[in-house]
């Protein structure tokens, strides 16, 4: 299988992360999409499909990145690294 590594995937190519703003939304929105990649990187090396936890087949290729990426998407924000990233950009340290 091979991964995608692709930041298109995510729309990160769309994101600009603003320098010295006080639009904070704008800021947390790219933080948060830092952190869905971290997470899709971490959920395409423990759902390969050697390890068997998802099954293989026509498509499942597609189907597990689909699946990744969906997921990461739904978790960005959880795991506190888009709010540490948030916090350190925001104070400019």
């Amino acid at each position: 299988m091979k991964i995608d590594n692709s930041v298109n995937l995510l729309g990160l190519d769309k994101v600009n992360i603003p320098k010295k703003s006080n639009n904070d939304a704008e800021l947390k929105k790219a933080t948060d999409k830092f952190e869905a990649i971290f997470v899709k990187q971490f959920l395409d090396l423990t759902l390969k499909p050697e390890y068997g936890t998802m099954p293989k087949g026509v498509g499942s290729d597609i189907h597990t990145s689909m699946y990744t990426r969906a997921v990461s998407e739904s978790l960005s924000g959880v795991f506190g690294i888009s709010e540490m990233l948030f916090k350190h950009l925001k104070d400019g340290n």
